[in-house]
């Protein structure tokens, strides 16, 4: 189940049968699988970083990994925009087996359309349940801490370093730093509300509710049968497209989004919805995917590199950090 990117590949099995007497065609294969796995386990180190700032692994970055936005106030209404990043290692990292494995599969297999291709991406990975067997609750990645890293992020679970990412966030963010009392969370793109629950039975519990939306109805189906059986009551999911929120006006103390804004088509339009729905004095805080600014040009390899992660998991593109501050303004 290894992803077939320079980042992640755990999105959709793949089976392989070869007959007994193929000795040498299972040979190569069996290598490259091994190196497939690598692949996902290396690259983790560079994009999985979570919220703090790292120092970069290359200078000229291509791909930049997880980042929070955290509007406090704004223009309209004394936004204050605040914002860290971590990079990713580049592809030739991985070595001649990672450079094989992109030559002999160089396109993406779920390019964006519509949004109705990832409802419908979302929903075959939720129904086969792989991408919850293997990555647990949360469809995200994980937080390593700079020592960590040093002594080898593989020894850290992987699930685990997700729950830390959580954690991390909400310190980030400084959402426990609003006045006391119970809150409304929105969590934007909930996945099958792993955050969600995470969120209301961890750090709103005291009357406050968290309502987790996704487009995909498996994942609500999936979400809600969780909640009731880890007895998480205060966690709510609703189908909505995040694009179209029908919530009125100021009606969340905490907008939440972890790697959703990927999938948006209007990253604008995004964030305008997040920030529409958010109360005055709220915080609103995600992490995202982004790729670096442009100048200097992207290389024809970094172009290949950006297309095949955006038509592999469903992603219509990505911009930059510096985009998003500026749509944040």
């Amino acid at each position: 189940a290894a992803r077939r990117s320079p980042l992640f590949r755990a999105k959709r099995g793949r089976c392989i049968a070869v007959r007994v007497h193929y000795i040498i065609p299972s040979a190569l294969l069996l290598v490259l699988f091994i190196g497939i796995i690598h692949l996902q386990s290396s690259s983790e180190s560079g994009v999985a970083r979570g919220i703090q700032k790292s120092i970069n692994t290359n200078p000229a970055p291509m791909f930049a990994a997880p980042r929070k936005i955290n509007p406090v106030t704004s223009p309209m209404r004394d936004v204050q925009v605040r914002a860290t990043e971590t990079t990713t290692r580049r592809s030739d990292k991985f070595g001649i087996v990672g450079k094989l494995y992109q030559r002999i599969f160089p396109k993406g297999s779920r390019k964006y359309e519509t949004g109705n291709t990832v409802a419908n991406e979302y929903d075959s990975w939720t129904a086969d349940g792989i991408l919850e067997h293997y990555w647990g609750e949360h469809i995200h990645l994980g937080y390593y801490t700079p020592e960590e890293i040093e002594k080898g992020y593989k020894k850290k679970n992987f699930i685990g370093a997700k729950y830390d990412f959580i954690d991390k966030m909400v310190e980030w963010s400084g959402i426990l730093d609003l006045p006391p009392g119970p809150k409304k969370v929105l969590d934007v793109g909930c996945g099958f509300g792993g955050t969600t629950r995470y969120l209301a039975k961890n750090y709103f519990q005291d009357g406050g509710t968290v309502t987790g939306i996704t487009i995909s109805p498996n994942q609500v189906k999936r979400a809600k049968e969780l909640a009731e059986t880890q007895s998480v009551p205060n966690a709510q999911f609703e189908l909505k497209d995040a694009l179209k929120m029908d919530y009125p006006d100021n009606s969340f103390d905490v907008v939440w989004a972890i790697e959703s804004g990927e999938h948006m088509p209007s990253k604008t339009k995004y964030v305008e919805e997040m920030t529409r729905v958010l109360k005055p004095g709220g915080v609103l805080v995600f992490a995202t995917w982004c790729q670096r600014d442009s100048p200097p040009i992207f290389s024809q390899e970094e172009k290949d590199e950006l297309q095949f992660l955006y038509d592999e998991w469903a992603h219509p593109h990505f911009v930059s950090i510096n985009t998003y501050k500026k749509i944040m303004r």
